[in-house]
């Protein structure tokens, strides 16, 4: 799966897991495992180790990576998780542009 639905800086909705019902922007995408992490999201605790003498290994909360289907984009329009399609515009060059949409109400996400 190399292909994700979801880009970095899009406005998603968590539709499982723990953090279900979380809206946040994604923060990275990693399509080679089809995984996206998401800010206030999956929020998993790393151990730091001390590096020099006299420094204290910490507990860090930070977000974790989870699967992409378990996301969906947030329509600025209905203000809910939505379906997308793709549709074909022509643009400003008179080429051909892909452009995601809303399933449910058709607007330009």
């Amino acid at each position: 799966m190399n292909n994700l639905h979801i880009k970095k800086d899009d406005n998603v909705v968590v539709i499982s897991g723990d953090s279900k019902g979380t809206i946040g922007k994604v923060i990275a995408t990693s399509p080679e495992e089809g995984k996206v992490i998401v800010a206030g999201a999956n929020i998993v605790s790393k151990h730091t180790k001390a590096r020099k003498q006299g420094e204290n290994s910490t507990i860090v909360k930070t977000e974790g990576a989870m699967y992409a289907s378990k996301v969906q984009l947030v329509c600025p329009k209905c203000n809910k998780g939505v379906r997308t399609k793709v549709v074909f515009k022509t643009g400003k060059d008179g080429k051909n542009v892909k452009v995601r949409v809303c399933a449910k109400c058709g607007a330009e996400i």
